[in-house]
């Protein structure tokens, strides 16, 4: 049995044409916001992507089947319904069953290869998890095996930073500085750790991009945008709250894929909505930026028709 993806026509359209296209995920709506703002969130995402003459195309899963370009409908019900988080272990099991999913960073670089988009927007990615070095989140494994090019904040604050660092290091996975010499963590614009290499435009990224998929490498290319300066939380003040967060999730034995949203929903509620904001304004720069580099890439294709 073959489980193909789905590509609404409007994606598909973009793509036979060589027009910029941006992969956002799904479970920023169905695990990272409560409705409404989850939806809210997603359209002014698009909005931005729109705007820089790309194309927002949001991946997930409906009825089983792994869906590139979720259409309104569907978004909705994603927002509002319960629905699984899937990531690419999932997938099979969401066929067999008919689910509806929201897509993790992995399964959505996953997919998005598969259907043919170049670049996918997130917030932050999984990682390592502090204390517990054994947890690895599978967007890892998936940026050392997926040529996508996936722009975000770092990732996740909450996260073992060095040990995800070196983990991306050990695997090939080029980490470059948008327009910053230092890993962004997430809330905070800096987490004191050198990337590989500071690019300052979108051209220097295609050409990177282009470098790895002549040589025929594997991995994909870690893009870290800072939040903008007016919204961060530094780390200094989000430490101490992430540290009390941590603290509450060993105590009450929340472990696996709970983890992580657990902690995030604990952080929105201790700096008073602060972190909420912040991850608003992070969301929006990474699909400004993600839609920066998908323009460039498609104009130097030279066959891009708009």
């Amino acid at each position: 049995m073959t489980t193909p993806i789905i590509i609404s026509d409007e994606v598909r359209e973009a793509l036979e044409r060589c027009a910029p296209v941006v992969a956002l995920e799904s479970a920023l709506i169905t695990h990272g916001f409560a409705y409404p703002a989850n939806l809210e969130i997603t359209h002014r995402m698009a909005d931005v992507i729109r705007a820089a003459g790309a194309l927002p195309a949001v991946i997930g899963v409906w009825e089983g089947h792994p869906t590139v370009g979720l259409s309104e409908t569907q978004l909705e019900r994603l927002a509002q319904e319960t629905a699984v988080k899937i990531s690419i272990r999932d997938l099979s099991l969401a066929q067999l069953r008919g689910l509806h999913g929201g897509t993790t960073v992995a399964a959505t670089m996953l997919l998005a290869h598969r259907a043919g988009l170049q670049v996918f927007a997130t917030g932050g990615i999984g990682g390592v998890h502090r204390g517990h070095p054994e947890d690895i989140s599978a967007d890892l494994p998936a940026l050392a095996t997926t040529p996508v090019i996936v722009v975000c904040a770092g990732a996740k604050a909450i996260l073992d930073l060095p040990r995800t660092l070196e983990f991306l290091e050990t695997w090939g996975v080029p980490v470059l500085g948008w327009q910053t010499d230092i890993f962004p963590a997430f809330y905070s614009r800096e987490s004191g750790l050198a990337i590989d290499q500071r690019i300052n435009h979108a051209a220097e990224v295609a050409a990177i991009y282009a470098s790895q998929r002549a040589l025929e490498l594997q991995q994909g290319l870690l893009v870290t945008a800072p939040i903008p300066a007016e919204d961060e939380i530094p780390a200094q003040e989000i430490e101490p709250l992430i540290a009390q967060a941590l603290a509450e999730v060993e105590a009450l034995g929340v472990k696996g894929k709970h983890v992580t949203p657990h902690l995030l929903a604990r952080l929105v509620a201790l700096s008073e909505t602060r972190s909420r904001r912040a991850n608003e304004s992070l969301l929006l720069n990474n699909a400004g930026v993600g839609a920066q580099i998908a323009v460039q890439l498609a104009s130097q294709s030279g066959t891009m028709h708009l």
